[in-house]
């Protein structure tokens, strides 16, 4: 075994102390700013969702830590979640969290199908949201709100699928304010994203102040309509679906983080002493979630687009906090690596989307034969990106 592991075991185990770890936890304790939370996003869950929001202390619960090689380096208990820091020190790579029961029956702890968001406040009872402040240069506040949930279903490819399914899902959407007023809004979906004026956003009708993002059904990508949503591919072969079903007010539960790039510091969530309780679990540089299955496994199968079990994903701090422009990252096809700020919300298409979009883009074309030539050729195509880029 090696000797980094071995290292592990006795910190976690024989009460020594914890390895260096690249992220720390400062002996302080803060606050977040008020305006955080005034304007923290509120998230629609798809109405027909099948996995739900979950609390990050029960799903560590059913897991064991494994090495690249399978070997478990975790006490030989219920792990906890503030174990997850005795393992900060190791590379990413080199550990998972990995179930111990099958996760693909769907036991209630993949689902979560408990917590619905209360109909009144919105509050999620088990499934705290984790709220992680970065303050940066002239003026700038960057707030991070991470939804996790215990299982991403991955999506459906010419009728053949699910692939790209994994244990674990991390979503997250940013904030960015400019001496405390809120300017843009970020949001996760598929490794990218999308970012959006902050007045540009729909807002809860009983307080203007708060933005309203939907969440996909299954992928928990979130985008700032309702509808059928193409991403990566072209002609919609690969799709997300949001629409309005139980609605998530995050602020009712949260646990509250201060991060500098290498400290992290516990703040005021939204009950007092559980970020101490849960010690520094943002360190944990391992997976949450099962490594990939191999080909030999049952539950798993081949596609030429995925595999439908991939590695689960890595924690908030491993998503580029520090980062200057508000996106994550660019997808392979943005070449120039740009970073674009919509002024208008990318209305969703389908039968569930709400307003005008790309589908209707083309109806007051004449003569028809134009129109028909037009949609053939670029209907939910690559045309349809352009008009988007244009009038977006």
């Amino acid at each position: 075994m090696k000797l980094g592991l071995l290292l592990a075991l006795g910190a976690v185990s024989l009460g020594a102390p914890t390895p260096s770890a690249k992220f720390k936890t400062s002996p302080h304790s803060t606050t977040i700013p008020d305006y955080v939370t005034k304007y923290a996003p509120l998230v629609y869950l798809y109405s027909e969702e099948r996995y739900l929001p979950y609390g990050i202390d029960d799903f560590v619960s059913r897991f064991e830590i494994q090495d690249d090689d399978g070997t478990v380096v975790s006490p030989n208990r219920t792990l906890g979640i503030e174990d997850l820091e005795n393992f900060a020190n190791y590379s990413v790579e080199s550990l998972y969290l990995t179930a111990l029961q099958d996760f693909d029956s769907d036991p209630d702890w993949i689902t979560g199908r408990r917590n619905v968001p209360d109909i009144e406040t919105g509050r999620i009872s088990r499934a705290p949201a984790t709220c992680i402040v970065v303050e940066k240069d002239n003026g700038i506040v960057d707030a991070f709100w991470f939804y996790f949930y215990s299982f991403n279903l991955g999506p459906f490819v010419m009728g053949g699928g699910p692939y790209g399914n994994h244990v674990g899902d991390w979503e997250h959407s940013l904030v960015r304010f400019k001496d405390g007023q809120p300017q843009i809004l970020w949001m996760s979906a598929h490794g990218g994203g999308s970012a959006y004026r902050f007045s540009a956003m729909e807002k809860l009708r009983t307080d203007s102040s708060r933005p309203i993002i939907f969440s996909a059904r299954g992928t928990h990508a979130n985008y700032a309509s309702v509808g059928q949503h193409s991403h990566d591919l072209p002609y919609y072969m690969l799709s997300d679906f949001t629409d309005r079903g139980p609605l998530w007010d995050p602020r009712e539960n949260f646990l509250a983080y201060k991060f500098d790039g290498e400290n992290v510091t516990f703040a005021n969530g939204s009950e007092p002493g559980r970020e101490e309780k849960y010690g520094n679990w943002l360190a944990y540089e391992g997976t949450w979630g099962d490594k990939r299955l191999p080909h030999s496994d049952p539950r798993q199968k081949f596609h030429p687009f995925e595999w439908r079990y991939i590695t689960g994903p890595l924690g908030p701090l491993e998503k580029n906090l520090m980062r200057t422009q508000v996106c994550q990252r660019s997808k392979w096809w943005n070449f120039l690596q740009s970073c674009r700020i919509r002024h208008k919300v990318q209305a969703g298409e389908g039968i569930e989307a709400e307003g005008g979009g790309c589908a209707l883009a083309f109806d007051g074309i004449r003569p028809l034969f134009l129109q028909y030539l037009l949609r053939l050729f670029t209907w939910r195509g690559w045309g349809c990106q352009f008009i988007d880029f244009v009038w977006g």
